[in-house]
């Protein structure tokens, strides 16, 4: 899985080129961020081409924020359609994450 990474400063700002995250190609994403996690501390997923998400990739997704956290730092999320937003709030990770509209967004919640 070929991820973008860009970066804002001190932000990862991770674009995912799938519309699918789920147990077809979970693997893959783990194996295409774990060094961006091993670099980084403060990362913005950028999910405005995801359509789909199943238990998998919502397991990754928390598994990349447990990583992030132990070394001090945080996950945002932004751009998500509808249908992704509305998995996240049923399975009660909105909690969790913060869920911003932009990227922008998202790179501002990171200021103190």
């Amino acid at each position: 899985m070929d991820i973008t990474v860009d970066h804002q400063g001190d932000v990862a700002v991770v674009v995912l080129p799938v519309e699918e995250l789920d147990a077809s190609n979970v693997g893959e994403f783990k194996r295409a961020i774990a060094p961006v996690l091993e670099a980084h501390t403060k990362l913005v997923f950028d999910l405005r081409r995801l359509r789909f998400v199943d238990s998998s990739g919502l397991g990754a997704f928390l598994s990349c924020l447990r990583h992030v956290n132990a070394k001090g730092g945080d996950v945002k999320l932004c751009g998500m359609s509808k249908p992704v937003r509305t998995v996240f709030e049923l399975v009660r990770l909105h909690r969790i994450f913060a869920m911003h509209g932009t990227q922008e967004e998202a790179i501002r919640a990171f200021a103190p």
